[in-house]
Parts: structure tokens; C-alpha cells; sequence
């Protein structure tokens, strides 16, 4: 046995689909990321509001909503896993370059909607493709998903802060997006055989028997909620934080972009390890104390408010935050037919989109009335009910 498959249960080989999808997660939210550093300069330079840059992130998180409502049933009745994925990269990233050629805020509105729209085609198709190409070690190999997710997170915001103090907003948006056309390639290229074995998929009243049985399953939406939750403090926390760095700590945009690159870096960093001692003891040990570390350190950052303390605290939290999200997705495709994945998939994924549409909003409300400071009050407190949450799922027996 190689020290590869004794230390993740997967040869050497089989590691290269896992490795790309993750990177294909990397490129979705490296859109996402370079969107989020963008915003606090094209809002300046159109003179927004706080309450109206939460607006245009809340259009982003409608848009995944109502894209949810599609989005599974699409893949779990067609089975063409990997070619939604590399059209969700596509689009995501032609939509940002879309910032490019903006004339106005409405025209930013509609890149907005494709961005969001492509987001959540995405989740879908790949931790259901993940989870049914490996189903002994989902718990690694939606780490390791998530851990691009991290990665994308973390070099968007260095690589959008280094274009953005040389160039504009929109020349630095449609120049940001090529590596995400680069990953989109090799997805198409080099996983081509899969997407020629890719399951022919359900009827579509298979589909709404199985569905049927699905919502119908209390630790389903149990889980749906406690995701939706913490989602909903991660959505804040990404909005907020730029602007916090920015308008309160004064960091131009090349610091500011590595002060989110530390966070995302502890994630990079724990989302392995917690995806692997998931599959050894359970999921329910790594999101307890996952939550609950985030929770306070959330509220240690409204305390501290500045200086090196509160970069470290970022980066700490980056570490509890993330190593909880794989273990979340493995969860959820532990209880649901392998069938069903994406749909499991796309409302798991709705309730997150929904709840974390109201998070910019209302911290944007929060933040012109009492400051950027008091919504990191309003995200622990947030933190805090999914923690509650888990409460109500049932335990769950360790992963066969």
C-alpha cells in the first residue's frame, strides 16, 4: 500500500479526479472572491451605500436560490456531472469579465445574476460526482473539494488587491477571470472519459418519489438548517470584512487582499485533515467543535476591532470556519441515496443561498446605523444558533 492510500485511502492515481474538480471548485470561488474585493472600490466609484453593496451581494444569493430549484433536478435526471461543471466555470468567469464592459449599475446587476446563477450549478454536479466516484472516502475527497474552494478564496483576493493597484475595477475583473477559463479546459480535457461513463440519470418521477422521501427526513433538513446557518455568518463575514479592512483599518488593497488570504489559508490547511478524521469518527465531533470555536472567535474580533490581534484572529478563524464545510457536504451525502446527490445537493445549497441573502442586507442596515464593527456581533450571534442547531440531528453511526 502507498503512503498515499494509507494516509487517505486513495492510490496515487486515483487522486487526479479529486485534485482537478477541487481546483474547479477553486475556480468558482475565485470568481466569487475577486467579486467580494472588487466591490468596496466599483461601490466607491459609484457612490454606493453600505445597505446598497449588501443589495448587489443579496442579488447574488437570490439568484443561487432560484437557481437550486433547477439546478439538482438538472443533474440528477441527466447524470452529465462533468459537463455542468465546466459550464458553471464558463460562465462564472465570462460573467465577471463581464465587469469589464460596465456602463451601469444595472448592467453589473445582470453579471451579478450569472455569476450566482453558475455558482450553485456547480455544488451539484461535482459533490455528487465526488461522493459516487468515491463513496468510502467522501469525507476526503469533498476535503480536498472544499480545500480549492479555500484555495480559490485565498489568492483571488492577492491576485484582484496586486490588478487593483495598477488598474481600475473593470479592467482588473476581466483580467482576473483567465485561470478560471485555464481549469475549465483541463476539466473538459483530461476528465472526458467520465463525462462519457456519467450516469444516464432518473425519470423524472423516480426523481420526485426520491425527492419525496428526502424532504420528508428530519435529519435532512435539520442539516440543511445548521449549513444554512453557518453559511449565512460566512456570507457576512466575506462581505463585511473587506469593508472593514478597508474603510476601518485603512489597508489598501494588496494588504487587504492578503489579510483574506490568511484567513482562507487556514482553511487550506484544516479542511484535509478534518475530511479524513470525519471518515474515521464521524461528522458530528469535527462540525461541533468546528462551530463552536468559530462562534467565539467571531465575537474575540468585534473585541479586539484592530491591529495584529485581529489579523491573527482572521487567520484562526479561517481554520474553524472551513474544516467544518466538507465535513457538512459528506454529511449530507452519508443520509441521502447516491441517486438523489445532487438534489440533496441543490437544497442543502438553496437554504444556504437564502439564508446568506439576508446577511449583507441586514449587516449593511446594521453597519450605517451602528457601524461596521457591531455585525460582527450580529454574525457570532448567528454562529451561535447553528451551533443550536446540530442539537436536533439524530447521531449518526461512523461511515462504513
Amino acid at each position: 500500500m502507498s503512503r498515499s492510500e494509507r494516509l487517505t485511502g486513495l492510490t496515487f492515481r486515483e487522486q487526479l479526479p479529486v485534485v482537478l474538480v477541487g481546483l474547479g471548485h477553486g475556480g468558482v470561488h475565485w470568481v466569487a472572491a475577486a467579486f467580494y474585493v472588487l466591490l468596496p472600490y466599483l461601490a466607491r466609484d459609484l457612490d454606493l451605500s453600505y445597505t446598497q453593496a449588501g443589495l448587489l451581494v443579496t442579488l447574488f444569493h437570490v439568484t443561487s436560490v432560484l437557481t437550486n430549484f433547477g439546478s439538482g433536478l438538472l443533474v440528477d435526471i441527466t447524470g452529465k456531472r462533468v459537463l455542468f461543471q465546466v459550464l458553471s466555470l464558463v460562465v462564472c468567469a465570462l460573467a465577471l469579465a463581464g465587469f469589464g464592459v460596465a456602463g451601469s449599475l444595472l448592467w453589473l446587476g445582470l453579471m451579478v445574476v450569472f455569476i450566482g446563477a453558475s455558482n450553485n450549478l456547480w455544488h451539484p454536479a461535482a459533490i455528487s460526482f465526488l461522493s459516487r466516484r468515491f463513496p468510502r472516502n467522501k469525507g476526503y475527497a469533498l476535503s480536498i473539494h472544499a480545500t480549492g474552494a479555500n484555495l480559490g478564496d485565498a489568492v483571488a483576493p492577492l491576485a484582484a488587491g496586486a490588478l487593483l493597484a495598477f488598474l481600475s475595477w473593470g479592467p482588473s475583473a476581466s483580467i482576473v477571470v483567465i485561470p478560471v477559463l485555464v481549469v475549465a479546459a483541463l476539466l473538459a480535457l483530461i476528465l472526458r472519459d467520465d463525462a462519457a461513463k456519467d450516469s444516464k440519470g432518473l425519470t423524472f418521477q423516480g426523481y420526485l418519489e426520491g425527492m419525496g422521501k428526502v424532504v420528508r427526513d428530519g435529519n435532512v433538513l435539520g442539516l440543511c438548517l445548521m449549513s444554512g446557518l453557518r453559511t449565512m455568518a460566512q456570507a457576512g463575514l466575506l462581505v463585511f470584512l473587506p469593508l472593514y479592512l478597508t474603510d476601518e483599518m485603512h489597508l489598501g488593497p494588496l494588504w487587504m487582499g492578503l489579510a483574506l488570504a490568511v484567513m482562507q489559508s487556514g482553511g487550506v490547511l484544516a479542511a484535509p485533515v478534518a475530511g479524513v478524521v470525519s471518515d474515521r469518527i464521524g461528522r458530528r465531533p469535527i462540525v461541533v467543535g468546528g462551530l463552536s470555536l468559530s462562534t467565539v472567535l467571531i465575537v474575540l474580533l468585534a473585541v479586539v476591532g484592530t491591529g495584529l490581534p485581529f489579523i491573527v484572529g482572521i487567520a484562526l478563524l479561517g481554520f474553524a470556519l472551513f474544516a467544518v464545510r466538507p465535513v457538512v457536504h459528506s454529511w449530507m451525502m452519508d443520509i441521502t441515496p447516491p441517486e438523489l446527490g445532487g438534489s440533496a445537493t441543490s437544497l442543502m445549497f438553496g437554504v444556504q443561498a437564502g439564508l446568506s441573502a439576508l446577511a449583507p442586507l441586514i449587516g449593511g442596515v446594521i453597519a450605517d446605523h451602528y457601524g461596521l464593527g457591531s455585525v460582527f456581533y450580529f454574525l457570532a450571534a448567528i454562529m451561535l444558533a447553528a451551533n443550536l442547531a446540530v442539537v436536533t440531528l439524530v447521531r449518526q453511526r461512523i461511515p462504513e
